[in-house]
């Protein structure tokens, strides 16, 4: 029997356990994707119980429910972190768009320039606010509003941009700040996804006019419920929003114009400062568990969401790119892995909107995007053995699609 040579003990020994180490991981990963949540609130919530029951104690305590303290505290934070002046609590993100619009005075017969990939209430506030969205194409690596499609929707009747930062992915607000200001357009962001998410270096939400926040609770930071924001460094459009969601007044019982009843409730400001302590934590861990799926994807064939050089996402979403999209979801969805599709239809096809002028234009990237598009779990819940399993779970299905 051949001896080990001397000195090489310690190594053979290292190696041995190296691969029980391996083996040990693979059988954790393993039993992890029978467990894999998209999203898991209940965890995240039994994990914040105390503080949160706390928070709503004092609203309750306290018995001003509206435009209370935890309001004022909430708008102040969440303006700080975006870097604007203002941030003005309303009931959803929806109605933020809406009310940035109408701040603008935008109203029949103006020109509203949006993706045609991304949540129908971007273009359904255009509507709302009495104006006419256009459609416009994105950018096939980021799912981004295409500066150069912007470009080619605009007529005399343009009277603003609305890029939407999706998946978490902030939009080339370089570029389209630069298109806006050519053609002397307003510029308001649709951050709903993207709280927190910097670009350039400085925090998305207070490029243009206004940044439009989302706080429904499936978002990077959710309340118990609905809730919006609109940020702004502007001093006349943040009193007329202020006013705008308080029945068109500045003091009560004197209406200045027809507002509407839009006030983020105490309640939800209160549960959405004590989330507001973990978001950075929360995004740190959705960069790092994109970061664990581009590692154990990229020699796949499978496409990846692409960071454009000068972007700090946030993750809202980890969008793969994959031809056979329902295959692997069902692939996935029998190992016990949730996925989600957002979104299967591009806006230029949804029957709501699909008398629009803009929707009869061709929009391939957005076209493929709502075929091809599998979001895979990220939100903060997620451990990295589960992540693994993920990984894994796609990387059989594809060995199993060779001839």
């Amino acid at each position: 029997m051949r001896a080990w040579p001397k000195g090489k003990s310690g190594s053979r020994g290292n190696r041995t356990a190296a691969r029980n180490a391996s083996a040990r991981r693979r059988r954790g990963d393993q039993a992890a994707a029978s467990t894999v949540q998209f999203l898991d609130l209940p965890a995240q919530h039994r994990a914040l119980k105390r503080p949160l029951l706390a928070a709503i104690g004092r609203v309750l305590d306290g018995a001003q429910f509206i435009l209370g303290p935890e309001t004022t505290a909430l708008e102040a934070e969440i303006a700080a972190l975006c870097q604007a002046r203002h941030g003005l609590g309303v009931n959803s993100g929806t109605d933020a768009l809406v009310l940035a619009l109408r701040a603008l005075d935008l109203g029949p017969g103006d020109e509203v320039i949006v993706p045609d990939f991304t949540f129908i209430a971007t273009a359904s506030a255009v509507v709302l606010a009495g104006a006419v969205p256009v459609l416009a194409d994105i950018e096939p690596d980021t799912f981004t509003l295409d500066p150069a499609e912007v470009e080619k929707k605009i007529t005399p009747r343009t009277k603003a941009v609305i890029p939407v930062h999706l998946y978490g992915h902030p939009a080339d607000l370089t570029s389209l700040e630069q298109v806006a200001h050519r053609h002397r357009l307003a510029l308001i962001e649709d951050a709903a996804q993207a709280l927190g998410a910097r670009w350039q270096g400085r925090s998305v939400g207070a490029w243009g006019m206004a940044g439009c926040l989302s706080f429904f609770p499936t978002k990077n930071l959710g309340g118990l419920g609905d809730g919006g924001m609109v940020v702004t460094n502007d001093e006349r459009l943040a009193a007329r929003v202020r006013r705008l969601r308080q029945h068109g007044a500045d003091r009560k019982y004197f209406h200045d114009e027809i507002g509407c009843n839009s006030r983020l409730d105490e309640i939800q400001a209160a549960a959405l400062r004590v989330k507001l302590r973990h978001l950075a934590r929360w995004n740190e861990r959705r960069r790092s568990l994109a970061a664990l799926y581009t590692r154990g994807l990229e020699r796949l064939e499978i496409g990846l969401p692409r960071t454009r050089r000068g972007a700090e996402p946030v993750f809202h979403q980890y969008s793969v790119r994959v031809p056979a999209r329902e295959a692997l979801q069902s692939h996935l969805a029998e190992r016990g892995i949730r996925t989600a599709v957002h979104y299967p239809l591009p806006l230029h096809r949804q029957p709501a909107l699909a008398g629009l002028p803009s929707a009869q234009d061709g929009f391939p990237v957005s076209e493929r995007a709502a075929q091809e598009v599998l979001c895979l779990p990220v939100a903060p819940e997620v451990s990295p053995a589960q992540a693994r399993a993920v990984v894994a779970a796609i990387a059989d299905f594809f060995r199993g699609r060779k001839p």
